[in-house]
């Protein structure tokens, strides 16, 4: 089986507290051959490369010009299977690597690779192994250790080299036909460009929140209900102890409409302080709405979210909020106050007989910004993004990705704001393979 070379002393840092009983857990299980039998004949694991460049040229007259760095990832995932029985018992392994391809002081700062707060200079290399234990009964699944959640309130970004996980315990269900219930308790995160798990802050980019005040936990409960074949509904709440707490309603719609599908997509936030509030006020609601149309290979939306209350959306610090404006580059649209309007369109050129070729053309604009911290209300801001990317479907690079994003942004910020004018740019190639 292909090792990744990660330097085990900077690795070992990274392990949760548990991860010497799951070691232990993993060894038993592998020593008993009955019931190794599902644990090791079920196992799989992938090998992931992940090259990444990322470069923001910025526009406007602050000190830092640029921002520009390029590295290389490596990603190994083991999974094995569940032991024999009406509860079965497994353990996963992940390794994270990543490596300077190149950067410089004048423009770390990417997110790609941690920096050095003294020198800015951004690590050779960082590296991190972890384990997560797991138990299945009936459609039930429980993980304890190293986890990854996908959820509105918080999901665990991919948009840097390596990805961001949490150390803490989840559950997930779908005993319950069309139903999937996700509860979980999560006491750290580990970011993107970090090698070890931190106590949770919350987002505060313009200096929305108190940054620098923690959570002990997040603990959260909800799940998403198939109501039939077009129709899916979704619920969750989340706290966060201390900072803040959020009440998540989506509503998910497919209607066949001539050649094609109109697709709605309805999503809400709503967010208070919780318990000694440590981050400051928090009185915020969400709302947004967006409409597409695909027919062919031809994706067209429009769409549109409204923020009020007195403060910003909140989000954890290092994960994504799944609003309206997911995955934007430059901003995170999330103000208080905000109005923004999407405009977006997708093609798909598998329609013209060439499989694996996608574009994406998308355009945000928000305005009424409210900037407290900075004695600011009323300003705009836009984006402008292109994407394409092609895996390629034959021959001896078969299933590489390749990945080009480009987004122009712009907004009328006072000095100091966390989000400047910028033109950037990404390239990504992405190669999983199997290792068994």
């Amino acid at each position: 089986m292909p090792t990744l070379p990660w330097n085990p002393l900077a690795a070992t840092s990274a392990l949760p507290v548990r991860a010497p009983c799951l070691v232990l857990l993993g060894l038993s299980v592998i020593a008993t051959p009955a019931l190794a039998e599902g644990f090791i004949d079920d196992s799989h694991g992938t090998l992931t490369l992940r090259n990444y460049y990322l470069d923001r040229d910025y526009k406007d007259d602050g000190a830092k010009t640029a921002a520009r760095e390029w590295a290389q990832g490596f990603i190994m995932n083991v999974e094995s299977g569940f032991t024999p029985g009406a509860v079965g018992f497994g353990l996963d392994a992940r390794g994270l690597m990543g490596v300077k391809l190149d950067s410089s002081p004048d423009r770390s700062g990417t997110e790609l690779l941690p920096v050095s707060s003294s020198d800015k200079r951004a690590a050779d290399e960082y590296s991190r192994l972890a384990m997560t234990a797991k138990m299945r009964f009936a459609q039930t699944t429980v993980k304890t250790g190293d986890v990854s959640i996908f959820l509105p309130f918080a999901f665990a970004s991919p948009s840097r080299l390596l990805p961001q996980t949490f150390r803490g315990t989840i559950l997930s269900s779908k005993d319950i036909d069309g139903l999937t219930l996700n509860t979980g308790y999560i006491d750290r995160i580990n970011k993107r460009d970090s090698t070890d798990y931190q106590p949770m802050s919350i987002a505060s980019p313009n200096r929305r929140f108190n940054g620098a005040a923690t959570s002990s936990h997040m603990a959260y409960v909800g799940g998403d209900y198939q109501v039939n074949k077009d129709l899916s509904l979704r619920a969750y709440h989340a706290e966060v102890a201390d900072l803040y707490q959020q009440n998540t309603l989506a509503l998910l719609h497919n209607l066949q409409v001539g050649e094609g599908t109109l697709t709605t997509d309805l999503r809400s936030f709503f967010s208070d302080e919780d318990g000694s509030a440590k981050a400051g006020k928090v009185d915020n609601r969400n709302l947004s709405a967006l409409f597409g149309y695909r027919f062919g290979g031809h994706r067209l939306s429009l769409g549109y979210m409204h923020a009020s209350g007195d403060t910003a959306t909140p989000y954890v610090s290092g994960t994504e909020l799944m609003g309206m404006s997911e995955l934007t580059m430059s901003s995170d649209f999330l103000n208080a106050k905000e109005r923004t309007w999407q405009a977006m369109y997708d093609y798909d050129f598998t329609a013209v007989g060439v499989p694996g070729l996608k574009s994406r053309l998308r355009y945000v604009r928000g305005d009424h910004i409210e900037l407290t911290a900075l004695n600011a209300d009323d300003r705009k801001e836009r984006e402008f993004q292109m994407e394409l990317g092609y895996v390629i479907q034959s021959g001896p690079l078969k299933n590489v990705g390749l990945m080009a994003r480009k987004s122009i942004y712009r907004n009328d910020f006072p000095a100091g704001a966390a989000f400047r004018d910028e033109n950037q740019t990404r390239f990504l190639v992405l190669y999983t393979v199997p290792i068994w």
